[in-house]
């Protein structure tokens, strides 16, 4: 019986903490408005900036699809525990019996949910300046995208917890994260690149099992390991 108690509990705590820190986002939107403007100075840039009589926007796409996901993605999760921590709810939340994955894992959804939101606006933007066409394998494309979010975020907001403590912030998350995130990359580009090339789905399965693999092990080291960060 207590078993059947402590599943609804968890979820019950991933729940609240996600949706504590969505409704902080919605209320204030600090952290969305700054990753959607980062997104839509991208596109301006680099919309300027390439010659598209000699360079294919879709040749391109994917590695800057990817780059900004990564890059306007800091900005926000990097944020996540600079936030509690000037409020202190950080050290209420610790205080309570809540498990400590279920902090954590609540925390990945409520970011994912943020860092989703801004890959649809990404490939919005650049469908818009450097005209895109997804119309293929749009579903995969997302499916992709998705997964190396995901993967992204639990990595994110563990090294955020880690960082929030230190002095130097989150100037040191990127140092930290970057190396970790090059397969994520190597395989997010490959796979990403060759839908937006018209390829066959079955040529991006390899790519999407790693892109999987990648998530789950990121999820699963974080979920291991953020009760030891936070509480140090």
């Amino acid at each position: 019986m207590s078993d059947e108690r402590a599943v609804p509990g968890w979820l019950s705590v991933v729940a609240a903490v996600a949706g504590k820190d969505l409704r902080i986002e919605f209320r204030t939107r600090s952290r969305s408005f700054t990753m959607a403007g980062f997104v839509v100075l991208v596109g301006v840039l680099f919309n300027f900036s390439i010659d598209q009589a000699l360079v294919r926007p879709q040749d391109i796409a994917s590695g800057l699809t990817w780059i900004t996901l990564i890059l306007s993605g800091l900005i926000g999760v990097g944020r996540t525990f600079a936030i509690e921590k000037e409020d202190g709810a950080m050290s209420g939340l610790l205080l309570t019996p809540a498990p400590r994955d279920a902090i954590y894992i609540g925390k990945v959804v409520a970011n994912f949910i943020l860092v989703f939101g801004i890959v649809l606006l990404t490939l919005g933007v650049f469908g818009l300046f450097f005209r895109l066409d997804y119309g293929n394998h749009p579903g995969t494309l997302l499916l992709v995208l998705g997964a190396g979010a995901l993967g992204f975020v639990a990595l994110a907001t563990l090294f955020g917890a880690l960082t929030a403590s230190t002095t130097l912030g989150e100037s040191l998350l990127p140092i930290l994260l970057f190396p970790l995130l090059v397969p994520m990359v190597v395989y997010g580009a490959s796979a990403s690149g060759r839908l937006l090339a018209g390829r066959p789905v079955a040529e991006v399965a390899g790519q999407g099992r790693m892109l999987a693999a990648f998530a789950v092990l990121a999820l699963g080291a974080g979920a291991a390991l953020f009760g030891q960060i936070v509480e140090e």
